[in-house]
């Protein structure tokens, strides 16, 4: 079934796909991801099914994602970064990423719920109806378990993940800093004109 728009910037399932750099966009029981403005998915990135990505997002290489039982959201101005895996669950519920949100290389969500300006660290899991809260850091390699919610402006990191420490507002400014900077890297690739001559 199609799944609910999770922001405004997003266009209801099965639209068809705008220009967005060459990433596989491949339908699933008849509804095929749908992309924001100036939304990038790199060439050899691939996207099947009920997936929903906001304006100015940006899907790195050998990323896959994949909503094909239940439906995945993914806000304006987040980046997820190489190699990071997405995926739902049938019976546990769609997965959710909020805006502004850096996903590391090598990370792994399913199934949860990503809320805006948070962070997931490299290599990190975030497991079923798992929440990560506004402004929250998954540290690289940590797992959080099902059901777990990362609380809003904490850092959690180990395996299974626990709080480690509140987020400083320098992490904050980060995240911020560094979901802008993907904003603007990924529109050096959908327009290579822009790119710095070396």
């Amino acid at each position: 079934m199609a799944g609910p728009d999770a922001s405004p910037t997003l266009k209801s399932p099965g639209a068809p796909a705008t220009h967005h750099g060459g990433g596989l966009l491949m339908p699933y029981d008849g509804i095929l991801p749908t992309l924001g403005k100036d939304a990038y998915v790199a060439p050899n990135a691939v996207v099947i099914g009920d997936v929903a990505v906001g304006d100015r997002a940006s899907i790195w290489f050998n990323c896959l994602i994949r909503g094909d039982g239940n439906y995945i959201r993914i806000g304006a101005e987040t980046n997820l970064q190489d190699g990071t895996i997405i995926h739902i669950s049938v019976r546990n519920g769609p997965t959710i990423i909020g805006e502004r949100v850096t996903v590391g290389h090598g990370a792994i969500i399913h199934a949860c719920t990503i809320e805006d300006d948070s962070m997931i660290g490299i290599g990190a899991i975030v497991l079923d109806k798992a929440v990560v809260e506004r402004g929250a850091v998954v540290a690289a390699g940590a797992v959080v378990p099902p059901g777990k919610v990362v609380k809003a402006r904490e850092m959690w990191s180990g395996v299974p993940a626990q709080f480690t420490r509140p987020t400083k507002d320098s992490e904050i400014r980060f995240i911020a800093r560094n979901a802008a900077h993907y904003v603007e890297l990924a529109g050096t690739y959908l327009h290579p004109e822009r790119q710095k001559k070396r």
